[in-house]
């Protein structure tokens, strides 16, 4: 179960969804384009996890079949470490926003519902995370209720940054802007620091476990 939630806070802590979440709340419409945002990026987490549980638990539980899951826990780790040091040495010399994140300053709660998607499902990163978090739910020997329960724990994690300054805007309106900004600022500038520790613990921690069991 740790490292389930470990996998869901490495999702949360990702710059890539907290950034368009502020951005948005500076847009004509912030309350309807953020909840778009953070209703799509919670379901869509909550799909990839499900789809490599069911396939996790599809998988016969005799011991050649574990011994798979682990080798798979250890391709995973043996991954985020690289996107890690790849994010590391590959780091712009200086801070670059990306073109899509421009483009938020017009955005709709359509084109929010849409970027949710793209940052999620056609995400390696937050795919990979995720997919480790259905296969540990699939593998593990719980009743289907309590593996729903813990797929939707795993999406709220996952989603707890996204929600916060939302729900933050939603209750002291813009007064918050002016915090969230300087929040916006520190990761664009931290962005690749903060991505390349979470990717480097995280695949460190999946290879661990996944040696554990080989």
């Amino acid at each position: 179960m740790d490292e389930i939630v470990a996998l869901a806070i490495g999702i949360a802590v990702s710059p890539f969804p907290i950034l368009p979440a502020v951005l948005l709340l500076f847009t004509d419409r912030p309350r309807a384009a953020a909840f778009a945002f953070l209703g799509t990026w919670f379901f869509s987490i909550a799909l990839i996890v499900t789809i490599f549980a069911v396939l996790s638990g599809a998988i016969s539980t005799d011991e050649q079949s574990s011994r798979w899951l682990d080798w798979v826990r250890i391709v995973a780790g043996i991954g985020l470490i690289a996107l890690a040091i790849g994010k590391w040495v590959t780091r712009p010399p200086t801070v670059q926003v990306p073109s899509w994140m421009r483009t938020l300053q017009t955005a709709t709660p359509r084109s929010a519902f849409v970027l949710a998607i793209v940052l999620s499902v056609a995400n390696p990163k937050v795919l990979l995370l995720a997919a480790a978090g259905g296969i540990d739910i699939g593998s593990a020997e719980w009743l289907l209720q309590q593996q729903i329960v813990v797929i939707g724990v795993f999406a709220l994690v996952a989603s707890i940054s996204v929600a916060a300054p939302i729900v933050a805007y939603t209750v002291a309106g813009p007064r918050v802007l002016g915090p969230l900004s300087v929040v916006k600022d520190w990761l664009l500038r931290n962005n690749v620091a903060v991505m390349s520790v979470v990717f480097l613990t995280l695949g460190v921690l999946l290879i661990y476990n996944g040696v554990s069991g080989v």
